[in-house]
């Protein structure tokens, strides 16, 4: 059976519906949404589906701030390089077992820079290197 390309608010939501399955039954990181973020998935859900809807369909769906909520958290838990490479791994595996096509790949591509970034911020305040501003 061929797997659907990701090019539509429907594959969004499955790409995004999937990971998050995976997310929840993760020992490693479920806990940090469920426990630590206390994350309403009925509230996640629809801003993840605008969020990878606006990265991949460039549709503008997603008007926010998506590395704010990461800094609360962290204040909570600190959030280490691995809980970014256990994200990676769970959203890439989605990717591979759900989808195929250029656009999954890029998507893949992006999820790694965005994974990178935001660790190595996190990262830069855990370490007190973070002055404010």
């Amino acid at each position: 059976m061929t797997k659907p390309t990701l090019d539509s608010p429907e594959s969004v939501r499955l790409l995004v519906d999937s990971f998050y399955e995976k997310v929840q039954a993760d020992s490693f990181i479920g806990p940090i949404f469920t426990d630590v973020a206390q994350v309403d998935w009925s509230k996640h859900l629809p801003k993840m589906y605008a969020f990878w809807e606006s990265i991949i369909l460039g549709n503008n769906a997603y008007d926010g701030h998506p590395f704010r909520p990461h800094l609360i958290v962290n204040q909570k838990h600190t959030i280490t390089v691995e809980h970014f490479e256990r994200w990676l791994r769970l959203f890439t595996a989605t990717l591979s077992e759900e989808f195929q096509g250029e656009t999954a790949e890029q998507v893949r591509q992006r999820a790694t820079q965005i994974a990178l970034v935001w660790a190595n911020k996190l990262e830069y305040i855990n370490n007190d290197s973070y002055m404010g501003s």
